[in-house]
């Protein structure tokens, strides 16, 4: 499921889409706002140019706003129906929820984006 050819390998170690060697992002998971969404320009494996077109991660904010959205409904129905939280307690859990899973939405947003235009080179 998570071996190198599919698209999940790539998802979830934050490989090039086409290589699966490269790194994709220029730093580890972080929370710094100034290092969560910054890439290379191109792979150091294949050099596939990450920004195929300007603006292209544009794309990406739909992508994180459906990510958004199904995190918003999970958290919400969890806690109405598991806590039996009140209405106000179920939003500022939903916003501390996406709060704290920005910079992954953030990551997850670009490299599933990407994933979708790019397939896996066997070389």
């Amino acid at each position: 499921m998570f071996k190198k050819g599919t698209k999940l390998f790539s998802i979830v170690n934050g490989k090039c889409p086409k290589c699966h060697e490269g790194e994709f992002f220029k730093y580890s998971f972080t929370f710094n706002p100034k290092k969560i969404t910054k890439l290379h320009d191109n792979c150091s494996h294949c050099n596939l140019k990450y920004m195929m077109e300007p603006s292209f991660f544009y794309g990406a904010m739909y992508v994180n706003y459906g990510i958004t959205v199904a995190i918003s409904i999970a958290v919400f129905v969890i806690t109405k129906l598991f806590f039996d939280f009140n209405l106000l307690q179920s939003f500022i859990s939903v916003i501390i929820a996406l709060f704290v899973l920005a910079p992954i939405n953030l990551r997850l947003s670009r490299i599933l984006w990407i994933n979708m235009f790019v397939s896996y080179e066997n070389k």
